[in-house]
């Protein structure tokens, strides 16, 4: 009789913590998401954590250094860094992203300093969750340039020299 209590009372206790992990896990679960995966999901992805990537149209950038809000669009690019390559690495495709009148766009939207690496071409990772009103509203924006950008940086490096 005491054994099965003991057992019994272990079970539930694992059940508690198995729990416990299941939706700790699940409400600050992150989905990394290309614009086409966000536009196809539409309002089952409202309001929810979403890690998002697409190329930076650069004539969309509005920032007002006022109130430090920042809104830009991002156009469709691939989420699979094998198919990236395959079209001819991260500048190609980000030139094209930004240059196909008909690929899919997302506007962010971002209160705060104003990214020094933000311009057009570049690939944006925003974090933040998109509104009913179709704007995601970012928490954090990641930039990474293409390989064009960088290989001005030694240029630059000598000639402040």
């Amino acid at each position: 009789m005491q054994r099965t209590k003991f057992f019994l009372g272990g079970a539930l206790i694992l059940a508690a913590v198995v729990y416990l992990l299941v939706s700790s896990t699940q409400a600050s679960a992150e989905y990394f998401m290309t614009v086409d995966e966000v536009k196809a999901k539409g309002g089952s992805v409202v309001g929810k954590s979403l890690r998002l990537s697409g190329a930076v149209l650069g004539d969309t950038i509005q920032y007002d250094s006022q109130t430090l809000e920042l809104t830009f669009d991002i156009a469709h690019v691939a989420g699979d860094n094998t198919e990236i390559e395959a079209q001819g690495g991260l500048a190609e495709v980000l030139y094209q992203a930004v240059n196909d009148p008909t690929r899919q766009r997302v506007t962010i939207h971002y209160v705060g300093a104003k990214p020094d690496l933000l311009r057009s071409e570049a690939q944006a990772i925003v974090t933040g969750k998109l509104g009913e009103d179709g704007v995601f509203y970012a928490d954090e924006i990641l930039l990474k340039c293409p390989t064009k950008y960088e290989e001005a940086v030694p240029e630059q490096a000598a000639a402040a020299n």
